[in-house]
């Protein structure tokens, strides 16, 4: 990573617009690498699971790792696909965030099992163990901590409480990571994917590691696992047409493999570029007088912090009002989440009222995405910045 993450007196010019992401960025600097891998896969003729996949599989595996990859059409059925192998079904509950993306819950009640939802910390925003602790019952099967943002989860405290609550008389608690924000994130040293059971990547084109349509993957260290994954990703068979179990149909394609084999190299470097990102913003708002008001992300000791997203807080009901100013400006930015899935329709069979988790509540009405991606120009920053400082400005005439 850069050291001097300082923005040059040059560059402190506003510019116009300011995209949330721009795809095509990357997109330009690989163009001709990219071309040629999807003509290869044209040449071969083998679209669907063929030796592009392959590459991918072990490719993702050696970069978090892990022993296995099993890739998948998407990072919501490798949730899916996880909790099918674990043996997921009715009568069992499964503990997971509500602070997070739709899929991370949705694989649950389509297994007839049930979400219980957790609370978060206010600090890194990810599920809170102590909260956990208090929601384990003997009918708890798993457990899905999300890396949220690209921050990992405090897995050690989860990881010693499913050994604690697991039973020898029964199904164990399983463990299962939700890293689609998270790639090549780490704690203590360890990457993402060794903590849990199985680990769940997705490679949707915003994620740090991005295809050009969906694609996913489930990663773990343990064979059995990588096997049940990979039978289950093709409804259940082999040999062809002899099926042992009922699977999906979830495979991932040549072409997204083909996309995502010429970027793996890049990762680390696109990461450190984040990285970099994240410092900058850290000195225009100090600069800018304005940490006495926002409430900047911060990378915790001994975390790789990968910063799929970076996420500010906005108090006193002022969220909505600088967006809007950030959108006049041309700026791009995002909620996510503009409520906690313990609030949305389609769960209100499980009675939760929206100040049951009150850390996730509040977050929901703070929080605001900003610009991070790789190739964020520093004066694009400086520009993000300005605007806050005129918003608050102004609103303290």
């Amino acid at each position: 990573m850069k050291e001097d993450c300082a923005v040059t007196e040059e560059t402190r010019t506003s510019v116009s617009p300011v995209p949330l992401l721009d795809l095509s960025r990357q997109y330009a600097a690989l163009r001709e690498e990219m071309n040629e891998a999807l003509r290869r896969v044209n040449d071969s003729g083998q679209f669907v699971l063929g030796p592009e996949v392959k590459r991918l599989e072990a490719g993702i595996a050696e970069y978090s790792h892990t022993a296995f990859g099993v890739g998948c059409a998407s990072g919501s059925d490798a949730l899916l696909l996880a909790l099918m192998a674990a043996g997921i079904g009715p009568g069992d509950e499964v503990i997971v965030p509500s602070f997070t993306f739709f899929a991370t819950a949705s694989c649950v009640p389509r297994l007839g099992a049930t979400p219980v939802f957790a609370d978060i910390d206010p600090v890194t925003f990810n599920i809170d163990p102590q909260h956990v602790e208090k929601l384990i019952t003997s009918r708890t099967k798993a457990i899905i901590p999300v890396h949220l943002y690209g921050q990992m989860a405090d897995m050690t405290a989860l990881r010693a409480m499913t050994k604690e609550h697991s039973d020898p008389l029964r199904q164990k608690i399983v463990l299962v990571e939700d890293a689609a924000q998270a790639i090549g994130a780490e704690l203590n040293g360890v990457r993402a994917g060794n903590w849990g059971d199985m680990t769940c990547l997705s490679f949707y084109p915003t994620k740090n590691l991005g295809g050009a349509g969906d694609g996913g993957m489930v990663i773990t260290n343990d064979e059995s696992w990588s096997r049940q994954v990979r039978l289950l990703r093709g409804h259940g068979m082999e040999p062809r047409y002899f099926h042992k179990v009922i699977g999906i149909n979830s495979r991932l394609d040549s072409y997204q493999a083909a996309v995502l084999n010429v970027k793996l190299p890049h990762l680390d470097a696109w990461s450190e570029m984040r990285a970099a990102n994240a410092k900058r913003y850290e000195v225009l708002f100090a600069e800018a007088g304005l940490t006495r008001i926002l409430t900047l992300p911060q990378a915790l000791p001994h975390h790789r912090h990968v910063w799929n997203q970076y996420v500010i807080r906005i108090p006193d009901g002022h969220r909505d009002a600088v967006r809007a100013a950030l959108s006049e400006r041309k700026i791009g930015s995002d909620i996510y989440y503009p409520m906690g899935l313990h609030e949305q329709e389609c769960f209100a069979w499980l009675g939760y009222e929206p100040h049951d988790l009150p850390e996730t509540w509040k977050a929901s009405q703070e929080v605001l995405a900003l610009p991070i991606y790789p190739e964020l120009r520093e004066e694009e920053q400086w520009t993000v910045v300005k605007a806050f400082k005129e918003y608050f400005a102004a609103s303290a005439r």
